[in-house]
């Protein structure tokens, strides 16, 4: 339940009614940018897409849900069940203290616009600082530089799952092969999305495995790379701007 909540599952659910993330988001009073990028956000932290889409935008192109995510929503109505008898028992006996308080982690959000699931492959030590590789899917790693007590707090090790969480900001694009860089993460994608605002763009690219990076960077920039739907691009993070969390 940590990586859902009711609205997203609720989003879920009228997908695999509706058959369309624009009727869905129409019938729950979403936005169609809001429903896809919550979409995404799911598609991102499980380690298999819960929701496949065509393009169509606000038009409206096809939906499915996928049987990964028939059996997240039928796992979280389930658990919710059971949170709710124990909620009401808690709040019965906690002298009126706000129980939900200590189901504060279920509903925890992170600023950062990327949320990325996915396994640790390995951790290559330092003598301060450790490199760990994460596996977002096949072919897609990304990697982040830890302290080892960081590593030890956090009880990493290679096989355990773990989130990576990168700010938009961070994420830089740059189209072109053969690129020299300094950025210790260079991943390949295609552009599936591209919103300008007054001074920035958002850029969404599909980095494969039902994955998607969000990027946020000046218009001007987006302009002078001539970025459009379809357009290859390389998304490059330092190591140090990924950070790691364990549920």
């Amino acid at each position: 339940m940590g990586r859902v909540g009711l609205d997203r599952i609720a989003l879920v659910e009228a997908i695999a009614e509706l058959g369309s993330i624009s009727a869905a988001a129409t019938r729950l009073g979403l936005s169609y940018r809001g429903a896809w990028d919550a979409v995404q956000a799911l598609n991102n932290l499980f380690d298999g897409p819960l929701i496949e889409a065509q393009p169509g935008g606000r038009a409206g192109g096809a939906a499915v849900v996928t049987a990964r995510g028939q059996a997240a929503v039928a796992a979280f109505r389930r658990v919710q069940g059971e949170v709710d008898a124990a909620m009401a028992k808690l709040e019965t006996s906690l002298s009126g203290e706000p129980a939900r308080d200590l189901f504060w982690s279920l509903g925890m959000r992170t600023s950062a616009r990327n949320a990325l699931r996915g396994v640790i492959a390995r951790i290559t030590p330092g003598e301060v600082n450790s490199e760990v590789t994460l596996k977002l899917g096949d072919g897609v790693e990304i990697t982040a530089i830890l302290t080892r007590r960081s590593i030890d707090d956090l009880g990493l090790a290679p096989g355990k799952p773990a989130v990576a969480l990168i700010k938009s900001s961070f994420v830089i694009l740059a189209k072109g092969e053969n690129l020299k860089t300094s950025a210790r993460n260079q991943i390949p994608g295609v552009v599936c999305s591209r919103a300008d605002g007054a001074v920035n763009s958002e850029i969404g690219v599909d980095i494969g495995g039902a994955k998607t990076l969000t990027a946020t960077i000046t218009v001007e920039s987006a302009n002078a790379l001539e970025l459009a739907v379809g357009d290859k691009v390389t998304a490059l993070i330092k190591a140090p701007h990924v950070i790691l969390a364990v549920e």
